[in-house]
């Protein structure tokens, strides 16, 4: 019990990638002993800076490294004399060489909002405890800060010789909801510490984005979801006829329907009209020689 374990790498290879990409074999010890290396040197030599993470990716002899700020300008520097700088020293360490680039927080394309970075809310809160604000109304302020700028779930504890107590204790505040076993969870987390008169605090910052489904679980969705629409015969390509298996008869035409009798046909609107035949006239009468014969009688 009371055994905690970081966000980021319990939910690394899942939704989390990692922030340190190469692979080797004999030099492994000696790449990582330069991967801390250079992000110690870098946070406390940009201690203003607003970073946020420190990615670092190798490829031969050749190390790129990714800082995300939320205050690019201080990391550049005037005319890039400040990234130059921390270009030099890391190729004076390492002995090999070195691209720094800066990614800006503040742009539209940026994933997460500097108002909504655990990391940055960490700082600030260390800030203003070394200032010597309350620590309850700087642990308030952070909460409200990230609900303002969309987070689903804050929680910010801190621990120490708070408000300079004698003996320290552990105060935190939660607004949302935070969860800490779900895989699929993007809780973002980040820490600081506030160097006091009193004594070192600790500060401890939880933001919850929101759920991210794992690939593997998108792809059997898909499945599931095209297995379903094949069934129901809604959509998807159906399968190719096997080569085994006779194809189906194609279905018989109906025979046409009997045609009229000629007599009960109306004629055809562009047939020529049939001519009735001419009447035959009578025969003349022909005289018998008893008529004649009565004609000249009378005559």
């Amino acid at each position: 019990m009371g055994h905690k374990v970081h966000p980021y790498g319990f939910r690394l290879g899942v939704i989390y990638p990692w922030k340190s990409n190469w692979y080797a074999k004999r030099d492994y010890a000696e790449h990582l002993h330069e991967d801390i290396w250079i992000r110690k040197h870098i946070r406390s030599r940009l201690t203003r800076a607003g970073i946020s993470s420190i990615d670092i990716e190798r490829k031969g002899d050749q190390i790129w490294v990714f800082i995300r700020t939320a205050r690019p300008g201080i990391v550049i520097g005037r005319k890039g004399v400040e990234v130059d700088r921390l270009r030099k020293d890391i190729e004076r360490f390492t002995k090999k060489r070195v691209d720094v680039k800066v990614e800006d927080m503040n742009q539209a394309s940026s994933e997460v909002r500097p108002e909504t970075d655990a990391t940055l809310l960490a700082q600030g809160v260390a800030e203003q405890l070394v200032g010597r604000v309350a620590f309850r109304r700087a642990m308030r302020r952070a909460v409200q800060t990230a609900m303002r700028s969309g987070a689903l779930g804050v929680r910010v504890a801190t621990a120490g010789r708070l408000g300079g107590t004698e003996m320290g204790r552990k105060e935190w505040y939660r607004e949302g909801r935070v969860p800490l076993h779900t895989l699929r969870a993007k809780v973002d987390f980040g820490t600081a510490e506030a160097r006091t008169t009193m004594g070192a605090i600790g500060v401890k910052v939880w933001v919850y984005h929101g759920d991210e489904v794992p690939y593997r679980e998108q792809e059997t969705e898909r499945a599931r979801a095209r297995a379903t629409a094949r069934a129901r015969g809604g959509g998807g390509a159906r399968p190719a006829p096997r080569a085994d298996v006779p194809a189906e008869p194609a279905p018989t035409e109906a025979p046409p329907e009997p045609a009229l009798a000629e007599s009960a046909a109306p004629p055809a609107a562009d047939t020529a009209p049939v001519e009735a035949p001419a009447p035959v006239d009578a025969p003349a009468a022909v005289e018998t020689p008893a008529a004649v014969e009565a004609e000249g009688g009378e005559a």
